[in-house]
């Protein structure tokens, strides 16, 4: 899953600056022509480590799981536990 988002990821990037000129233009069936995976929407954000789709922490990179333990283990620097 990790390998076909990276593949996505490329493929938005081929096609960014053709898929904004048609949609500045209005030309919805010169959009319909590009690939599907050429839509920015269909990129969906997934753990750098482990490639979970869900719990993840935009500012991190990270999943929920992952950032606990790292965190835990102190390999991410500035954030500690919080205790009270």
């Amino acid at each position: 899953m990790k390998a076909r988002e990276v593949k996505r990821a490329k493929l938005v990037a081929k096609y960014a600056a053709k898929h904004d000129a048609l949609k500045a233009a209005g030309d919805y069936e010169g959009l319909q022509l590009l690939p599907k995976n050429a839509s920015k929407v269909r990129m969906h954000n997934r753990c750098s480590i482990t490639g979970r789709p869900k719990g993840y922490m935009r500012q991190f990179g990270l999943s929920r799981i992952q950032f606990r333990e790292m965190a835990s283990q102190g390999l991410i620097p500035g954030v500690k536990k919080a205790s009270w």
